[in-house]
């Protein structure tokens, strides 16, 4: 099945799960998957019987240019998986690692570099492209953290790293958000993260790898990864850099003592690179390496205030957006002010 082409968006109508539509190469156009895979879930619960022909009658509306199809409108977009069954997230950027851990003050795991670092998420919530960053108070800090992650099929326990690969169904680009002044106070219990960690925000498009053609290459994606922040540019990072691990890898390390279900997303952490001139993917990055760099504090990138727009989106080599654009305001939800 490594041969399926699909791009995939959740549109809003009125249930929790919304109704899954097939997407246009060009992203401009879409289409109801129909009565036999009414949602994402529903499709990947029974992702080789259904995924060929779904792929086959994408193809059909590609060769006909989409006549019949509706114009892609983001704000009717739920996240491709509304609610998963399992959201796990790993942090296979050295450089993140590096310099997390710097702010953190603590050393990077000894076996960092010998088996993935992982945390399971929230997974009720998801959020679409347009939907807020809603948040207590500006005083948690407020962070992005622009990540590819995938999406399952099942994974059986036990799968070898070659075996892990095939059961990659399709590939996101998402805004991990975090409360950076919670993750201290969280991790000092030995447990965590859990109230640092809001709900995950996600572009439009789920998209899989052979849809993705150069830009997957040995179960890693290979993309140009950019961030805005207020409509000035934050982050153009390379995806497929500087990685410890792969998803086949992460995904054998997760099912080494139990299943994965259909539907689970797993997540390669905030993406990071050492050239300076890439930017970053999350505020804490940028304010560790202004530090570093013996900046005054008052020259540091502030963290995410009520109003503050976030915009991420990723590239191919030939420039081409392939997951849409995910596109959040933040607003703070305390008493006195709307959510």
């Amino acid at each position: 099945m490594t041969d399926l082409r699909l791009k995939l968006a959740s549109r809003a109508n009125g249930r929790r799960d919304g109704e899954l539509m097939l997407v246009s190469h060009s992203g401009d156009r879409w289409s109801p998957a129909g009565d036999q895979t009414p949602t994402l879930q529903a499709l990947l619960d029974n992702w080789n019987q259904l995924a060929p022909p779904l792929a086959a009658r994408r193809e059909a509306l590609e060769a006909e240019g989409w006549r019949s199809a509706e114009p892609f409108d983001p704000a009717r977009c739920l996240a491709p998986l509304p609610r998963a069954f399992q959201w796990a997230d790993a942090s296979v950027y050295r450089n993140h690692a590096r310099l997390m851990y710097q702010w953190r003050q603590e050393p990077i795991p000894p076996r960092y570099e010998d088996e993935p670092l992982v945390y399971q998420g929230g997974s009720d919530v998801m959020l679409g492209p347009c939907q807020p960053i809603v948040a207590v108070d500006e005083a948690h800090q407020i962070d992005l953290e622009a990540e590819i992650a995938i999406i399952t099929t099942d994974v059986p326990m036990g799968v070898s790293v070659e075996q892990a690969a095939s059961c990659v169904a399709l590939v996101v680009l998402l805004n991990d958000v975090s409360l950076r002044a919670l993750i201290g106070p969280e991790l000092a219990k030995g447990f965590g993260f859990y109230q640092s960690k809001p709900a995950t925000g996600f572009a439009p498009f789920a998209v899989t790898p052979a849809a993705l053609g150069d830009a997957w290459r040995d179960g890693t994606p290979t993309l140009r990864v950019r961030t805005e922040i207020n409509g000035t540019a934050f982050g153009s990072l390379d995806a497929g850099s500087e990685l410890v691990f792969n998803f086949p890898s992460i995904l054998a390390h997760l099912a080494r003592t139990r299943s994965l279900a259909a539907g689970s997303i797993v997540g390669l952490g905030t993406i990071s690179n050492s050239d300076p001139a890439s930017g970053s993917a999350c505020i804490t990055e940028a304010r560790v390496k202004a530090q570093l760099a013996g900046l005054p504090e008052d020259a540091w990138t502030p963290y995410l205030r009520h109003g503050d727009r976030v915009r991420i989106w990723a590239e191919d080599a030939k420039g081409q957006n392939l997951f849409g654009i995910l596109d959040q305001e933040v607003r703070i939800a305390a008493p006195g002010r709307p959510s």
